[in-house]
C-alpha cells in the first residue's frame, strides 16, 4: 500500500475547488450570455418602437391641423387632437430612449461581473502554479 503526501493531500482541496470555481463560472457566463441576449432583443425593440413614433410624427406634422387623427386602442378608434397625438408619440420616444440607456447599463454590469469572475479564477490558477 502506498503511502500518501502532504503535498498529494493538499492538491486534492485545490482541485475541488477550483473544479468548483470553474462550475460557478460555466453557470454565470450562460446566465449572464442569456441575459445579455435578452437585453439586446429588448434594445432591438424598443428602437424599432422609437423609429415607429418618430415616422409616424414625421407624418402626422405634415397634415394640416383640422385633420381629424385616431388612436387605436384595442378594436376602436378614439378621435383625437394632431397636438394630443404628437405629445404621446414624444412620449413614446422618450420612454423608449431612456428603458435603452438602462439596458445598456445593465448590459455593462453584466459584462463586468463576468469578467471579474473570470479575473478570480485565473488568480486561483496562478497561486496554485506559484505552490
Amino acid at each position: 500500500m502506498r503511502s500518501t503526501t502532504t503535498l498529494e493531500k493538499m492538491a486534492a482541496p485545490v482541485d475541488l475547488e477550483l473544479k468548483k470555481a470553474f462550475s460557478e463560472l460555466q453557470v454565470k457566463m450562460i446566465d449572464t450570455q442569456q441575459k445579455v441576449k435578452l437585453a439586446d432583443l429588448q434594445i432591438e425593440q424598443l428602437t424599432r418602437v422609437q423609429k415607429h413614433a418618430n415616422l409616424t410624427h414625421t407624418e402626422i406634422k405634415t397634415l394640416p391641423d383640422n385633420t381629424p387623427l385616431y388612436e387605436g386602442v384595442g378594436r376602436m378608434f378614439i378621435l383625437q387632437s394632431k397636438e394630443d397625438i404628437a405629445r404621446q408619440l414624444k412620449d413614446k420616444q422618450k420612454s423608449a430612449e431612456e428603458k435603452i440607456k438602462e439596458l445598456e447599463q445593465k448590459k455593462v454590469y453584466l459584462e463586468r461581473s463576468v469578467k471579474e469572475a473570470e479575473d478570480n479564477i485565473r488568480e486561483m490558477l496562478l497561486s496554485r502554479r506559484a505552490q
